[in-house]
């Protein structure tokens, strides 16, 4: 079991490197360079507040897990 969790690690830190490409440069950048004041607004939010939570909650969640924070300790 603890060898899924290692791997399960490995696959949230590529969940988040994926996020990160997403939600910059899919959904983010484009919302920003916007003429629309509403998509500009929105690409903020996107860039500076939901990119980083998103991000660093998979990346340490899977770094957690692939050091071997959540074994089974008996």
């Amino acid at each position: 079991m603890n060898t899924v969790k290692q791997i399960l690690g490995v696959l949230w830190i590529i969940f988040s490197i994926a996020a990160a490409y997403f939600c910059v440069f899919e959904f983010g950048l484009p919302k920003f360079l916007s003429d629309q004041q509403d998509d500009t607004v929105f690409g903020i939010i996107i860039l500076f507040i939901l990119t980083p939570l998103i991000v660093l909650g998979l990346g340490t969640f899977g770094y957690f897990s692939l050091i071997g924070e959540y074994n089974e300790k008996k």
